[in-house]
């Protein structure tokens, strides 16, 4: 959800943190992620990702592993990648009503995948009208999603 430079998510200034996760994180020392705490994984942490918020949460504990496993400067690398594409999105794309599910298709979706349908898109979609195009992009999504047994929605508290 951080488009146009602006993300609505952690409450703003110091101390007045609205996500319990980055107030904790205030508390233990200011761990940068939570697996630099000692005592990740935690209660808190364990249940966060039971429902998604503005935007899905469910890659959490993969993102951090993933980190872990390549290092916080690479991790970050692929995350700025992550965010170009996801800033072309709704630009090329977009039908009115796909904001949404750009956020949660990049959030979800490995960098590989999202890399080959943004290509796959310049190649096949440039010339199609733009509902069009939006259609194709959705396709696109959900077939490189279900490939991966991903559900590209979601998972709101009832």
């Amino acid at each position: 959800m951080r488009l146009g430079g602006y993300c609505p998510g952690c409450g703003g200034g110091e101390g007045q943190q609205s996500c319990k996760l980055a107030r904790c994180s205030l508390e233990h020392g200011n761990a940068a992620y939570c697996c630099d705490c000692g005592s990740y994984p935690c209660e808190k942490y364990r249940h966060f990702d039971d429902f998604d918020s503005f935007i899905t949460h469910r890659r959490r504990a993969a993102d951090l592993e993933r980190m872990r496993e390549i290092g916080e400067e690479a991790y970050n690398a692929e995350q700025r990648r992550k965010i170009e594409i996801l800033c072309f999105l709704p630009g090329h794309f977009n039908d009115g009503r796909r904001k949404t599910f750009f956020c949660v298709a990049v959030n979800l979706l490995e960098l590989a995948d999202l890399q080959e349908i943004v290509q796959k898109l310049a190649e096949d979609a440039e010339e199609l009208p733009p509902k069009e195009k939006s259609a194709q992009a959705v396709r696109l999504f959900q077939q490189a999603a279900q490939a991966r047994g991903v559900e590209l929605k979601l998972h709101k508290k009832k």
